[in-house]
């Protein structure tokens, strides 16, 4: 019978350490959600309006700068209180790492993992022919389309945006999008929209860049390439160099912008390779 991902990190370190990122993952995105719900179900209203735009305790204005973006493209100039929740934004993102974002608050991100563990539990071909490159290409067109029709497009059609609005105030025809990134995932593509197409998540890439925080595989030369990792990792291309890649001078950083900081690698790993790390940290020595 074929051993699923994390099996021996469960009887090595126990469930809870075996699953704790995960874990907290789900409660962070449960009580993200949970706070916006406040106010429509129970009538507080901690923060007002979604993830594009909302107001933190009736004064704190947070704006999503991927949305601000957008409009500047489209020829629009946001006032004053948009720039402010765009920095706001920004400023905790870069402290945390921008595709904190995907792994930690996108209320999208349980449904494609959903879709990832179906894909295993079937027995899938892992991998596809798709660059996890052509996200930042679709970020780009997505930027270039409002520069010359002068309209905000993608957000009328962006799973993120359709799936948070439509919990909070009803989806419509909106769950047909997330029903097919769903199919998708699991029957066409591995880790299709995250690790390959979604524009947001490359935008956040982009913010990565300025991240203090990463994962390391410090503890690499316990490695014994049970590839627990690659198969729960949303992008496992950024393990190779860090984990396998010590005889090519590679370190055992995991420094591309694509890691999301979900800590799955943690978590799986029976042998402890991988721990979260910060870059003003001194540098693991290089096996």
């Amino acid at each position: 019978m074929k051993r699923h991902p994390g099996t021996e990190a469960v009887e090595r370190k126990g469930w809870w350490r075996a699953h704790r990122f995960l874990l907290l993952r789900r409660l962070c995105q449960l009580s993200v959600l949970g706070l916006f719900l406040l106010g429509p179900w129970a009538g507080i209203w901690l923060i007002e309006g979604n993830l594009s735009s909302s107001l933190l305790f009736g004064t704190v204005p947070m704006t999503d700068p991927f949305a601000l973006v957008q409009l500047l493209a489209a020829g629009h100039w946001p006032v004053l209180t948009a720039w402010l929740g765009a920095l706001i934004v920004l400023v905790g993102y870069a402290l945390l790492g921008g595709r904190v974002f995907c792994s930690w608050v996108c209320p999208l991100n349980p449904v494609t993992d959903t879709a990832g563990w179906l894909r295993r539990r079937l027995g899938l071909r892992q991998g596809s022919g798709l660059s996890s490159r052509l996200r930042y290409w679709l970020l780009a067109t997505i930027l270039v389309v409002p520069f010359i029709g002068g309209l905000v497009v993608w957000e009328s059609v962006n799973p993120v945006s359709l799936l948070h609005r439509g919990l909070l105030f009803g989806m419509g025809w909106g769950w047909l999008l997330i029903a097919a990134v769903f199919l998708f995932d699991t029957f066409v593509v591995d880790r299709g929209w995250c690790g390959h197409l979604c524009p947001q998540g490359a935008f956040w890439g982009l913010v990565n860049k300025l991240r203090p925080l990463q994962v390391t595989a410090a503890g690499r030369e316990h490695c014994t390439s049970c590839m627990d990792c690659y198969a729960v990792c949303p992008e496992p291309q950024i393990l190779k160099g860090p984990v396998h890649g010590a005889k090519r001078g590679h370190g055992p950083e995991i420094k591309m912008t694509d890691c999301s900081h979900c800590g799955r690698c943690i978590d799986v790993c029976a042998e402890d390779v991988f721990s979260f790390t910060t870059r003003f940290a001194k540098k693991a020595e290089k096996k």
